[in-house]
């Protein structure tokens, strides 16, 4: 068990090392970026929002309930909900999403170009597949994943906000005024950290189990499935070992 761990972390290595050649044709590979780039960052733009307005909305709801003391200022609720969605919920949560989301279409994608021998007639013609697939994916994510995080953040601060104000709890001008309390620069900081760890962790990931599948389309839904699960259970190791490191 510990040698086939130690073997897949091995050929992992390889993988992002033979990543960093010389492109062939740089317009080449530029246009892959975009192209990754858009269907990475505008495919999940949906569940983003989706998600995100629900999370901050949610945490204004449970903060309220379980702040029932009068003494503790109803503008402690924004400030709670700004620092959840900075430090945890957009970060972490969202990540995990794109996990199932972005991952395991990478895998899948890699995985029926290496079944199809999409992959080897790129290598008869002196492509170097790993810098043509897998660089551009792992490069795109790096780039929006950390962006969709920011824009979460906002858009469920956002959405804790309109939860506030319609069910009563809280008035739009006391959120304001509790986001604005005691803001650190550094949640943002600690929280774009997060973003671009999480955003290599789950393209480079994906795309090794992808990129390395051996059968049929069996194979392939099993290393899509394979790559989310690791992507998450590494996810929550960083995650915890970030909070540690860093706070």
């Amino acid at each position: 068990m510990f040698s086939k761990f130690l073997t897949s972390l091995g050929t992992y290595l390889l993988m992002l090392k033979s990543m960093f050649t010389k492109p062939e044709n740089f317009k080449m590979y530029w246009k892959e970026l975009m192209s990754q780039c858009y269907e990475i960052g505008y495919g999940s733009l949906p569940i983003v929002l989706i998600i995100s307005i629900f999370l901050g909305a949610v945490t204004t709801i449970q903060t309220a309930y379980q702040l029932v003391s009068p003494l503790v200022p109803q503008s402690t609720i924004a400030q709670i909900v700004r620092e959840s969605m900075l430090l945890e919920l957009s970060p972490t949560v969202l990540s995990i999403v794109l996990a199932g989301v972005v991952g395991s279409k990478i895998a899948s994608e890699l995985g029926n170009m290496r079944v199809s021998e999409q992959i080897d007639a790129l290598e008869i013609m002196g492509i170097n597949s790993t810098a043509y697939l897998v660089f551009p994916k792992i490069a795109a994510s790096i780039v929006v994943i950390p962006c969709l995080v920011i824009i979460s953040a906002v858009v469920g601060i956002w959405g804790g906000r309109v939860a506030g104000s319609l069910s009563g709890i809280i008035s739009p001008n006391i959120f304001d005024q509790g986001a604005r309390q005691n803001f650190s620069s550094f949640s943002v900081t600690f929280a774009l950290i997060k973003s671009y760890t999480f955003a290599f962790l789950i393209s480079s990931i994906s795309a090794y189990f992808g990129y390395f599948v051996k059968g049929g389309s069996l194979e392939i839904g099993r290393a899509s499935t394979k790559s989310v699960v690791v992507s998450c259970i590494t996810i929550l190791l960083a995650d915890y070992l970030l909070a540690a490191l860093l706070l």
